[in-house]
């Protein structure tokens, strides 16, 4: 029997309207909505394409989106500048700059810049503090690890002393996710491991997991046979594999593979995620949440 699909579209659309809802109802009682600037430098075609969504869902929700787009060669100084003045700007809520940035601009400086209370990308070494004390330290959980565990929690699985598998050490997804899923609380409570492309016997760590979480950027680097039968799997990986011609348009257009052997695994697990269209569409939907959540932190609603 095949596994139950955690369908990353259809999750987003449930928390957009939730927002939407939410926002309307803030407008009404308080007269303000959420604010975010999306900060972009240069003209990055994937970068371009990316700011364009986040732009299109925050209009779709009902935020006040401010798109500032600079030169490749503004200065390092302007850009600290720029950045400090949506820092003082009370319309504000969420400080976005899209990366990478150029060469000439040290790209650690230029997030940690950021008001920790409008870091909605969770980024800032003060909000990494924050999850790690976790309970209602947290401020801003980084968008792909809470769209993670926002998957689990409403596919209905079990987290409370579950064995949960993290396969990926990066900043931006295994660090945080594993630390999430440690702490105390709705959608957490479990043992976690963390384990890398460098752990000895890394099959044996995969195959006791009741929640398998992998982003190690590798395509099919999970085995069905790592996979405990009924196991909730999570694949992160976004791989591009190859190239071809999509029936829709006539364009060339990227395979995509994710870090699991997806139509072996869902013969093996109970819940899984398919990609695409599984863990990738949670970000953007959970930028959204933390800007939420920093209007309400002001109104001291949250």
């Amino acid at each position: 029997m095949s596994a139950k699909l955690i369908k990353g579209t259809e999750i987003r659309e449930q928390i957009l309207e939730e927002i939407t809802s939410e926002v309307a109802e803030i407008k009404e009682k308080h007269g303000v909505v959420p604010g975010l600037v999306t900060i972009l430098v240069g003209e990055n075609p994937a970068s371009i394409s990316y700011v364009t969504l986040k732009i299109k869902t925050a209009h779709r929700v009902g935020f006040k989106e401010i798109q500032d787009t600079q030169s490749e060669t503004i200065s390092e100084e302007d850009l600290l500048a720029l950045i400090d003045k949506y820092n003082k700007d009370e319309s504000i809520n969420g400080i976005l700059v899209q990366l990478p940035l150029p060469k000439h601009v040290d790209d650690k400086k230029v997030l940690n810049a950021i008001d920790p209370d409008k870091d909605v990308d969770g980024f800032h070494p003060v909000n990494v503090g924050r999850l790690m004390i976790g309970g209602d330290e947290v401020k801003f959980p980084p968008c792909t690890p809470a769209g993670i565990q926002e998957m689990i929690v409403r596919a209905g699985v079990e987290t409370k002393g579950a064995e949960v598998v993290v396969v990926g050490r990066s900043n931006i997804v295994g660090k945080p996710i594993a630390n999430m899923m440690l702490q105390k609380g709705p959608g957490a409570n479990a043992t976690v491991t963390i384990v890398h492309t460098g752990t000895k016997d890394l099959a044996a760590h995969c195959q006791r997991a009741d929640i398998l979480i992998v982003a190690a950027g590798v395509p099919d680097l999970v085995k069905p046979e790592w996979i405990k039968p009924g196991a909730c799997v999570i694949d992160v990986g976004v791989n591009r594999v190859g190239e071809k011609i999509s029936e829709k348009t006539g364009k060339k257009i990227a395979i995509l593979k994710g870090d699991v052997d997806f139509d072996a695994a869902k013969e093996i697990a109970g819940s899984i995620t398919p990609v695409p269209g599984g863990v990738g569409p949670m970000t953007i939907t959970m930028l959204m949440l933390n800007t939420l959540k920093s209007l309400k932190f002001k109104l001291g609603i949250a």
